[in-house]
């Protein structure tokens, strides 16, 4: 090893900040709490003259001052002392001289404020009132509290204050008798505590604990075995209670009784009904005294009184405030209504017939009179009385005829219409209570005393109808409007609408449609009749009103005979609200005036077909048929009324004579069923093939064909006919759909998924693609890609309820729920995602929700059969027959066509002859119950 000389040594372990100039800022020391100091001897200071300033070291006196000017320099200029309006706080130029000028600018500014102070007062001082008062209210205090128990001690008497106890008796009786014993409880704590470990039921008489219960360890008594037994005591506290309770619910005396439930609610009882602060009612009754002592003939002032004493619970005083005001006011009917009320009911009456006796002419005061009335004798006596004073009076001879039977009404009315000459409801009441003839002469009477008012025309034209003069409701009318029109009264044309619709509900017929012909054309422009007129009727018709309803549809067909959508419109207000007769015998008038109009000349055969009148209906087909000689239709409707009656060769023949006159592909497509439905499946494929070379661009021909190869097991051929299809109509997915079902029938899965990938790019953004692939996969058992494809799907088609309902079911049961949530956020109105919520409730066993998501998925899409079929099977399983069977009929109703399940059942061929109920009942059958 070399020799390293000592130099180099030195150097080595020389530290690095050594001989180096000192930070700027550094003083020696610092780091340890050292502080620099300089002493007298010092020339200058500790440091370098170009050193940064460090006040740390200056004098203490200095470093004061220092920090006072810093502190005050903050004061003036420091955020929180500054104002938006008013600046800084203090003065920024406290250091300039106070001349003249400010001391003006001083003045004026103090002026001002002192301006604005005045304008302020006066709410400001009203504002800390309030503020007050809200705080006595909330927090009074105790003198406040206990100012009426204070008050009512004037009452108390010499003896009873001088039997009054003092405070100290109990203490200084006890105090008085040293023998008595004195016990300390002994805590629970001490009783319940683990002594040595163990649950002790006994305690050692020489431990310290033993002298805390008395008669254990006495003075003298110690004894030095003795054991003592905790259960005894238990007992013993137990017996001591029962016999304090005893002492307490029944006296020495065996005169009070303590009920615990009739105790506390006598102390329910106690509480003032009152809650407000006693202040307040105080001042509230200087005010009202002043207001009476100032205006004693202000009756509003006696009744706020007597309510004030009334609510504080001093009901005599408010009863004798309301008499005096009576005194000073007699004739306010007001205070003898607010003086009958606060009086006992014999009082009361007693009171209302001074008030009757004062004010003779208030019908107020006659009817609280009537009222006090017990007797209806006596409530009739009363009116009458009344009557004799007020013989005008509307409301009194109403009050008085509802009293009395038919005959007496009869004699008052006779009377009152005498007296109340322009009361309508009094005449038309007379006009109810006479015969006929008698009505008629009352209502001529009030119409000339009243010759502006319809109802008594109406009420006219319904008592002719009545009585069978029916030629007589539509004069009436007539001369109604126009009497009223020369009388000036404007024809409104709603409340003439109203008024028929009225007639209706009340049984008048013929008065209600005499009345909607007199006033439907009344006020309407020439160009917007049709539209009002439809508008109208559908009005009547939501309002329950079927005559009118049909009455102005009746009116509008006169207008327009030749308008098919009017025609229409009231065949199928027929159709829902009338009967078969009504409906058709509206039908032949339409398909008379509309003969081009096929949907009217089908309606009349279908009614009829339906009715059981198959004749019938060939006749209305066939008379379509002249009107329509190549309507596809109407062929199309003979042959289905010829199939399902069973009569196959006449349809054979009709649809013969319809390809050769109008060979369309809906007519081709009907001859290959029918001859498929009769399991001539080699004629069907032999008209298929001609089709699909006429008609290669209709794709239902191409599947029909297809499926009859996959029924005779020609899979090859089914393949080559879909793939033909599919390359004359890429855009048909029930076509890509059914050649994929048949790739995975015939076990190629790859195949079919394929397929769907190229009817996927063909026709974009399609759900119902989508949703085959993923089924594919979850008989695959191939779950995680469902998943993932479903994940894709839902990107792709983001509204597609289809695609939601089915992932709400792919989840785990935990997560169904919150999927629902979001299916529904995305789709809220689409039916397969309520169907879907609808199973997620049913297999919750949530049945009433269920139901009620059942029947709101089956409103907003009556066509899906699907929706039908799991609500029925869900009454069967949890229904009534009652409910079940009303289902039916709603399902028949509305007659469903569309949804995956239901088109599987419907479009078999082996069903093609399945009613609305036989498909539903089929589709049941192969439902599962969701879990």
């Amino acid at each position: 090893m070399a020799h390293i000389p000592a130099a180099t040594l030195g150097n080595k372990n020389k530290k690095h900040f050594l001989g180096v100039p000192a930070p700027l800022g550094y003083v020696a020391g610092v780091g340890r709490g050292a502080t620099g100091f300089t002493t007298r001897s010092d020339i200058g200071p500790a440091r370098d003259a170009n050193d940064v300033s460090d006040d740390r070291h200056a004098p203490p006196a200095a470093k004061r001052k220092k920090k006072e000017e810093e502190e005050e320099d903050d004061e003036d200029l420091n955020d929180s002392n500054y104002d938006e309006f008013s600046g800084y706080s203090g003065s920024l130029f406290s250091k300039d001289p106070y001349d003249k000028d400010d001391a003006e600018a001083d003045a004026i500014y103090e002026s001002i404020d002192k301006r604005m102070d005045e304008k302020r007062k006066e709410y400001r001082e009203k504002r800390l009132k309030e503020d007050l008062e809200r705080y006595r209210q909330e927090r009074p205090k105790i003198q406040q509290q206990f100012s009426d128990l204070k008050r009512n001690l004037i009452a108390v008497s010499e003896d009873e204050w001088a039997n009054l106890p003092e405070v100290g008796d109990s203490r200084n009786k006890k105090q008085r008798n040293p023998r008595a014993e004195k016990f300390t409880p002994l805590p629970d704590s001490v009783l319940s505590r683990n002594l040595g470990g163990e649950s002790a039921t006994a305690i050692d008489g020489r431990s310290g604990l033993a002298s805390m219960i008395p008669g254990v360890a006495t003075p003298g008594m110690l004894t030095p075995s003795g054991d003592l037994d905790l259960r005894k005591i238990g007992q013993a506290r137990n017996t001591l209670m029962n016999v304090k309770l005893s002492q307490v619910s029944d006296s020495v005396a065996g005169q009070t009784v303590v009920d615990p439930k009739g105790y506390l609610t006598d102390l329910q009882s106690m509480i003032p009904t009152y809650g407000g602060d006693i202040n307040d009612i105080k001042k509230a009754r200087m005010l009202l005294k002043s207001v009476r002592e100032t205006n004693p003939y202000h009756p509003p002032a006696w009744i706020a009184s007597a309510r004030l004493e009334e609510v504080t619970g001093k009901l005599q005083m408010a009863r004798n405030l309301i008499m005096r005001g009576c005194e000073q006011n007699p004739q306010s009917e007001d205070l003898w209504l607010e003086a009958a009320r606060l009086q006992p009911p014999d009082t009361a009456k007693g009171v209302i017939a001074q008030a009757a006796r004062r004010i003779p002419t208030s019908v107020r005061i006659w009817i609280k009179a009537a009222d006090l009335e017990t007797e209806p004798k006596a409530k009739r006596r009363v009116f009458r009385k009344a009557l004799e004073h007020i013989p005008n009076s509307v409301r009194l001879w109403k009050a008085a005829v509802e009293m009395e039977n038919p005959e007496d009404a009869k004699i008052l009315l006779s009377r009152a219409v005498e007296c109340c000459g322009t009361s309508v409801e009094l005449w038309l009441a007379l006009a109810r209570l006479e015969t006929y003839e008698n009505a008629r002469k009352v209502l001529n009477k009030a119409r000339e005393k009243i010759p502006t008012d319809r109802q008594i025309w109406t009420t006219a034209a319904k008592l002719e109808e009545a009585n069978g003069n029916i030629h007589m409701v539509e004069k009436i009318i007539d001369r109604a409007l126009s009497s009223l029109s020369a009388n000036g009264v404007e024809i409104n044309r709603d409340q003439w609408l109203q008024e028929a619709i009225e007639a209706e509900k009340s049984g008048a017929i013929k008065c209600c449609q005499a009345i909607v012909r007199a006033v439907i054309a009344t006020g309407i422009d020439e160009e917007d009749r049709k539209q009002t007129w439809i508008d109208d009727a559908e009005n009547c018709a939501k309002e329950g009103a079927f005559e009118c309803a049909r009455a102005v549809y009746s009116y509008a067909l006169t207008e327009f005979p030749s308008k098919k959508s009017i025609w229409l419109r009231a065949a199928y207000f027929e159709k829902n609200h009338g009967t078969r007769e009504s409906l058709e015998a509206l039908l032949q008038k339409a398909v008379a005036h509309c003969p081009q109009s096929e949907v009217l000349w089908l309606m009349g055969a279908k009614s009829k077909w339906l009715a059981g009148d198959v004749p019938a209906a060939r006749g209305i087909l066939s008379l379509a048929f002249q009107a329509n000689p190549n309507s596809e239709d109407i062929w199309l409707a003979a042959v289905k009324l010829e199939s399902e009656n069973a009569e196959y060769e006449r349809a054979r023949r009709l649809l013969a004579k319809a390809r050769a006159s109008a060979p369309t592909p809906r007519v081709m497509m009907k001859s290959a069923k029918l001859e498929w439905a009769l399991d001539n499946l080699d004629e069907a494929l032999s008209l298929l093939e001609d089709a699909v070379k006429v008609f290669p661009e209709f794709a239902k021909l191409w599947m029909m064909k297809g499926q009859i190869e996959e029924q005779k097991e020609l899979l090859e051929r089914a393949a080559e006919s879909y793939n033909a299809g599919l390359k004359r109509c890429p855009n048909s997915i029930p076509l890509w759909l059914l050649l994929a079902a048949l790739e995975e029938k015939r076990n190629l899965l790859t195949k079919a998924r394929s397929v769907l990938e190229r009817g996927r790019l063909k026709n974009a953004k399609n759900a119902l693609l989508w949703l085959a692939a993923i089924r594919i996969e979850i008989r695959a058992g191939m779950k995680d890609m469902a998943n993932t494809l479903m994940a894709r799907a839902l990107q792709d088609c983001p509204n597609a309820g289809e695609l939601w309902a089915e992932s709400i079911f792919l989840e785990a049961r935990p997560q169904r729920k919150t999927k629902s949530v979001d299916a529904l956020k995305k789709c809220e109105h689409d039916p397969h995602v309520l169907l879907a919520v609808s199973k997620l409730f049913w297999s919750e066993r949530k049945l009433q929700k269920c139901r009620d998501w059942f029947n709101r998925t089956i409103k907003i899409d009556p066509d899906f059969g699907d929706a039908w079929a799991y609500f029925y099977k869900f009454e069967l399983q949890h229904g009534t027959e009652q409910q079940q069977q009303e289902l039916i009929d709603r399902c028949n109703a509305a007659e469903p066509k569309h949804g995956e399940e239901w088109c599987k059942v419907s479009k078999n061929i082996a069903n093609w002859c399945f009613k609305t109920e036989d498909v539903l009942k089929a589709v049941v059958r192969n439902l599962p119950t969701p879990i």
